[in-house]
């Protein structure tokens, strides 16, 4: 299910623990009009205003062994991670996992470059985990590694084939989210992106055989992501 509403109207309507996963590439307080959606000031204030109340509201959808993974950049991440840590308890954080996108603005004079997004990986109670294995079957230790370095593993190579099916200005590759879906979630288990974009979580999930409900305010990502949809077999 996809629908174009506010996220916050949509989780109010959801029954308790009715979700298994949460995957949210959040809006990350740029203050831009981007055209399709007007981005959230950088201002503390405005940025607790709009995610407590939708945290509170995820935290209750979630099932008790269920998983939250926000995703942002250094702008916001963190103001996050203290509302998380107050709606799901400090002792619930389990990661911040760093994705490296590229190069970054290597014109900075006064600074390093800023290249990466955090992901900041919470549980609600006991969460389940699967451990993720390399393609011959054996267990793969400390796979949250190729995060970290993902210049020199998929990230460079995913734009570079994929620049002419690049829909939308925020996408992120679906090898990213295909991670968090198979560490959080078995078959048949629930995902829920409340900040759609275009939809790859939602794609994401019918490759992988999980049940998906997700929402954008932006009627236009809807539109996207029914058609990618609808181009996976």
């Amino acid at each position: 299910m996809c629908r174009a509403v506010d996220n916050l109207e949509l989780l109010l309507s959801q029954p308790d623990e009715s979700v298994d996963l949460i995957y949210c590439d959040i809006l990350y307080g740029t203050g831009r009009n981007f055209g399709d959606y007007q981005d959230l000031k950088p201002i503390r204030s405005e940025i607790e205003n709009h995610y407590l109340p939708r945290l509170i509201e995820m935290k209750r959808v979630l099932k008790q062994n269920g998983s939250i993974y926000l995703q942002m950049d250094w702008r916001i991440n963190h103001w996050i991670r203290c509302l998380l840590d107050e709606v799901f308890g400090y002792e619930q954080f389990r990661n911040e996992i760093i994705w490296c996108y590229g190069a970054g603005d290597v014109n900075a004079k006064n600074r390093f470059c800023r290249v990466s997004d955090h992901i900041l990986f919470y549980a609600k109670g006991e969460n389940k985990f699967n451990i993720q294995k390399d393609e011959k079957g054996a267990k793969v230790k400390d796979w949250q590694r190729s995060f970290s370095f993902g210049e020199k593993t998929f990230n460079k190579k995913w734009f570079a084939e994929n620049e002419d099916n690049y829909m939308y200005p925020t996408q992120k590759p679906k090898e990213l989210i295909r991670r968090f879906v198979l560490a959080s979630t078995n078959e048949g288990d629930t995902v829920a992106d409340y900040y759609l974009g275009s939809g790859t979580t939602a794609v994401v999930c019918k490759e992988l055989n999980r049940n998906f409900i997700g929402c954008d305010i932006n009627p236009k990502a809807i539109e996207i992501t029914n058609a990618r949809l609808d181009a996976v077999s």
